[in-house]
């Protein structure tokens, strides 16, 4: 145990984790040089279009101590784990802590400490992880490492020469960082004749092989062959297959405390494998289960709903197995009047919520229609009973209605001292409470508020980063619910309500939210052979109507002269006809107008 390590990398968006992790790689020699390319760990075609990393990669290096301690001299087995940056993959990272005893704390050289630093490092702090802040991008000429080292020094109170200086670009530095993880991080802990203990930290589904469970053992030993259970769903296996999580999983037969890998015991059903659960022997089971990590808390909830409703179980199929893949990911199912059966499911923000229906759709093949994002209330009745609202179609009839709670959450947003003046001035459109503002440093300011859940979710974070030229960054943690005046706004089609299009709003906002949906559907809904009025309602009161012309054929071509009364038969008899139309024609709502509302500006 004493030549293992366990550590990961956090950071910020875009401070260039992946890129580090490409050179460790690389400079240990774990991948040849032929098979070699940029963020080699984000497997995904949409990690690699994006330029993001969405999930968390583990990957084992062998190292050789070159450092000037000779107590450390010999070879060193270290597992990485790359981790995603974004605010939204968060559960990712809170994960990956839980398997490691160590964390490299990157700080991009030119744009200094930014919100999901500061998050991630909280995160490392309450899991007792040893830190070890690594100034990267040094090799660029805008970088600034003097004044951010001051930064990671008042953040984190660590010495100046503690903070390690690298470029993941070029290189340098890197065997510097690894010398360091030998020498800083510690040893793993274990006691390799106690009861097997080990936390599953991730699973992956192969079509081939079942799920493939990634672990890392505390305590005990896994063999292959042995008969194991996992504690949360009580179920019995056998480790058909254990090994090391090289670049391609590579078998070995036995894994000791300290040691990360994995599992294949021939499960098919998702539900049965739980990340954060605990695997231990059948035989001599450990008396507690490991202490793993907080459940998902999901910000924002939309439902998905299959195009073709015979494809219901094929996407139920399909999100158990996206599921494994992605512990943040909470669903349950429900029904639509307009939509049939499909799943309410909660997502940790936009961006994830975008990812999941891409991912549905790439790798599922599930075409899936995806209602208008919002969040979960509390509404009370007159007897003052709570019910949970998890979609407008729940809200109550306003005579029985006591009141409404809504969500609110504390942001912090990090930025240049030239944007407050426009982030103060969105965050108040959004019904915000200032609550405090810091100077970091001369030109550096930390805002917190308090703001309404349903304000962010649509199009908050990139208006945000709009107004600040990328340069403002937010992070947030809920805080309570409180009474606020909501109503609910109805979309109309020809008198017909479409409750996927149905909103949660505050009242103060509903007309002009209203007005501005109405015009956004007349250009989206394509014309029909009749009259479509688009009306938005709160109850029974209208408060905006479009109305989209009906396709006219010109009835009267073949008529060239003659009585003017021929003409006005035939159009009557056409006028006829688009009523008889009207009345039992219905309209098709394309995909791109449930998604209309996250972009009506």
């Amino acid at each position: 145990m004493k030549n293992i390590r366990n550590f990961c990398i956090i950071a910020h968006i875009d401070h260039g984790k992946s890129t580090l992790a490409d050179r460790l790689l690389e400079f240990t020699n774990t991948i040849n040089k032929r098979d070699m390319q940029a963020q080699v760990l984000d497997d995904m075609d949409l990690e690699r279009e994006r330029g993001i990393t969405i999930k968390s990669h583990a990957i084992q290096m062998q190292y050789t101590y070159r450092g000037a301690k000779p107590e450390f001299t010999g070879n060193y087995t270290l597992n990485l784990i790359d981790t995603p940056g974004h605010v939204d993959f968060s559960y990712e990272v809170s994960r990956s802590l839980a398997a490691c005893e160590g964390a490299l704390l990157l700080v991009d050289a030119s744009q200094g400490i930014q919100a999901q630093t500061i998050s991630n490092m909280y995160l490392a702090l309450n899991n007792d992880l040893e830190i070890i802040p690594v100034l990267n991008k040094i090799d660029l000429p805008s970088a600034n490492p003097e004044e951010v080292k001051y930064q990671v020094v008042e953040l984190l109170g660590c010495k100046r020469e503690e903070i390690m200086s690298a470029s993941g670009k070029t290189g340098d530095g890197v065997f510097e960082i690894l010398d360091a993880v030998i020498e800083r991080i510690p040893q793993p802990k274990g006691d390799p004749k106690a009861p097997l203990q080990a936390l599953i930290f991730d699973s992956v589904f192969n079509s081939f092989r079942g799920i493939i469970a990634y672990i890392r053992v505390f305590n005990g030993t896994l063999k292959k062959g042995d008969l194991v259970k996992f504690a949360a769903t009580d179920h019995q296996y056998n480790a058909d297959e254990t090994g090391v999580l090289k670049l391609t999983p590579e078998p070995k037969n036995t894994l000791g405390p300290g040691e990360v890998g994995y599992i294949i015991s021939g499960i098919k059903k998702a539900s049965e494998v739980k990340v954060g659960d605990t695997v231990t022997h059948v035989e001599n089971p450990c008396l507690k289960t490991i202490q793993g990590f907080e459940d998902v808390k999901p910000m924002v909830f939309a439902g998905i709903y299959p195009v073709d409703t015979d494809d219901y179980e094929e996407l139920r199929d399909s999100m158990e197995k996206l599921q494994l893949n992605d512990a943040s990911l909470t669903w349950e199912p429900e029904s639509s009047a307009a939509l049939g059966f499909g799943f309410r499911c909660g997502f940790l923000g936009m961006l994830h919520m975008e990812i999941i229906q891409e991912r549905l759709e790439r790798e599922f093949n599930m075409t899936v229609i995806t209602t208008v994002p919002n969040v979960s209330y509390h509404s009370f009745n007159t007897k003052l009973v709570k019910t949970i609202l998890r979609n407008p179609s729940e809200f109550p009839d306003p005579s029985k209605l006591d009141h409404v709670e809504e969500p609110y959450i504390l942001a912090t947003i990090i930025t240049k001292s030239e944007y407050i003046g426009a982030i103060m001035g969105l965050c108040m459109e959004k019904r915000g409470i200032m609550k405090n503002q810091t100077y970091l440093t001369t030109d550096r300011v930390e805002l917190i508020f308090e703001l309404p859940l349903a304000e962010i979710v649509f199009d908050f974070y990139d208006k945000l980063k709009s107004i600040s030229r990328g340069y403002a960054s937010f992070d947030y943690n809920p805080l309570d619910y409180r009474e606020s005046d909501l109503v609910k706004l109805d979309i109309l089609l020809n008198g017909e309500q479409v409750d996927a299009l149905s909103a949660l709003i505050h009242r103060s906002k509903a007309h002009e939210f209203g007005r501005r949906i109405c015009e956004k559907l007349k250009e989206l809904i394509p014309k029909q052979q009749f009259q479509i009025a688009i009306q938005a309602g709160i109850g029974a009161k209208i408060v905006a109507r479009e109305t989209i012309s009906a396709l006219r054929k010109d009835v009267t071509a073949k008529c060239y002269g003659g009585d003017i009364s021929r003409k006005r038969k035939l159009l009557e008899k056409q006028k006829e006809g688009k009523k008889r139309m009207k009345q039992v024609g219905s309209v098709e709502v394309p995909q791109s107008a449930f998604m209309a509302v996250l972009k009506l500006d």
